[in-house]
């Protein structure tokens, strides 16, 4: 975080910050979910070995996203600052 202001500061004005890793925690195990439905008819494109590799990859980061040590954060910056203030739309 300190890194990404230091290079903002002076440059742009920091309109917004907003950390959705817990949302995304929820994403993926959506994708986990989509990926098991859809299975049946993705077989005969994929291997096994595919399948496992996917998943793991999907509940893996989802765990990581659980336990904090992923973030992912969406920043607003703008160069003269947003008239009147920035509205966040979340």
């Amino acid at each position: 975080m300190a890194q990404i202001a230091k290079a903002a500061e002076g440059l742009f004005v920091m309109e917004d910050w907003h950390s959705f890793g817990t949302d995304y925690d929820k994403t993926l195990m959506a994708w986990s979910a989509n990926v098991d439905k859809a299975w049946p008819e993705l077989k005969g494109q994929y291997n096994e070995r595919f399948y496992r590799m996917w998943k793991y990859y999907l509940l893996s980061c989802a765990g990581s996203f659980r336990a904090r040590k992923n973030q992912l954060w969406q920043v607003v910056l703008s160069k003269d600052g947003v008239l009147g203030g920035y509205i966040s739309i979340r």
